[in-house]
């Protein structure tokens, strides 16, 4: 079933040295398979918080304006001049965006292992999703189950593999069990899943009663609402309950990375049975993966000397644990795609409708349960 296509329409991201963010949609071309190459036609790509870090960077959403109709729509809007240094290294220079998709393979290189794919629909890693084709190597795609969607097959990148990357790391690094911030978030409920799948536990941090009550119905046992005047004292008996000693964090500023760490030291200093002036010997990690918060990290080291902060990344993590290990991962991820790694999304979306002013508003919060998915060669 090849299907010959030359070219098509991707989203292209570019913020200017004059701090303007355009986004547009540009027609390229299509190049023809190499042996162990595959052309995909997307069909599904979500937009995820790390593929809105390159598609509006740290442009206002709230300055946004489009112009033109149909195709030719460009949406312009506004970096703050404060935020143009952390832009500095992609100035001028136009981006595609999509950190993973799925799609139907619709035409193979001459390699057994692509024609075997020729059909298939197939989930894939490796940016530029947010186009209608996309030219992929065949050890960059993962064969889908037969009858699961590009829909279904979208999210088993990013999000599983991060929140199994959590649980791993937790077990190579020696703790027990883990705190999870923005824990409401489709990664947060995913995570959720393979802690009471696997028995272990994971205290959720939550800001909302709306967000608490979501988890406690999906079986979540500890969970601490950050907003609450309570919150320092249910956090460090969800502690004491768990004995975690690892979060992981989506905030990446302000206090909240300290206040876990606060939180670990009086659980660790209350198992003591001796004073000592330079706290616990209980190390206590905490490992920043997002940036739902452009503010800086604030804390007070009143938690000892036994204590970690340090940003952690999914791919850094595959490439140092090993081919083997990766494909255990993702060997599971497979298996459990319809239950434990099911995403939800709250509207699907064309290319043409991602630069709808009233659609960028909404995806651009970042708000639990409104989690957008892009169907390329949806009609717009």
């Amino acid at each position: 079933m090849s299907v010959d296509v030359t070219t098509g329409l991707q989203l292209r991201s570019l913020i200017t040295s004059a701090g303007e963010l355009e986004l547009s949609l540009k027609p390229v071309t299509i190049p023809e398979p190499a042996a162990d190459e595959v052309v995909v036609r997307v069909e599904a790509s979500p937009i995820n918080p790390s593929d809105l870090g390159l598609l509006i960077g740290a442009a206002d959403p709230a300055t946004a304006k489009a112009t033109g109709t149909g195709d030719a729509v460009v949406v312009k809007a506004t970096v703050p001049q404060v935020a143009m240094k952390a832009m500095g290294g992609r100035l001028d220079e136009s981006m595609a965006v999509g950190n993973e998709g799925a799609g139907t393979v619709i035409k193979a290189g001459s390699s057994p292992e692509a024609q075997a794919l020729l059909g298939k629909t197939v989930a894939m890693i490796g940016g530029e999703m947010y186009a209608q084709y996309r030219t992929m190597k065949v050890a960059a795609c993962l064969p889908l189950p037969d009858g699961t969607t590009a829909a279904e097959g979208a999210s088993c990148f990013v999000n599983p593999l991060t929140s199994l990357g959590m649980v791993e790391t937790m077990e190579r690094e020696g703790h027990k069990a883990l705190v999870h911030t923005a824990a409401a978030s489709n990664l947060g409920q995913m995570l959720n899943k393979i802690c009471l799948k696997d028995g272990i536990d994971l205290v959720n941090i939550v800001r909302s009663e709306e967000q608490e009550k979501l988890l406690r119905d999906l079986g979540a046992k500890y969970v601490c609402n950050s907003q609450s005047a309570s919150f320092m004292d249910d956090l460090v008996a969800a502690l004491i309950a768990t004995g975690a000693t690892i979060a992981f964090d989506a905030t990446g500023g302000g206090r909240l990375q300290g206040q876990i760490l606060t939180a670990m030291e009086v659980m660790a200093v209350k198992a003591m049975k001796e004073y000592s002036r330079y706290g616990s010997t209980t190390h206590k990690q905490v490992y920043v993966y997002g940036r739902l918060e452009s503010k800086p990290i604030e804390f007070s080291p009143t938690f000892g000397m036994a204590w970690g902060m340090g940003g952690w990344l999914l791919f850094p993590f595959l490439q140092k644990i090993g081919q083997a290990d990766a494909a255990r991962l993702r060997a599971r991820v497979v298996a459990e795609l319809k239950t434990t790694f099911a995403s939800h999304y709250s509207k699907v979306i064309s290319l043409q409708e991602v630069l709808d002013i009233d659609n960028l508003h909404a995806y651009a919060k970042r708000a639990t349960g409104t989690k957008y998915l892009i169907n390329p060669n949806k009609a717009g």
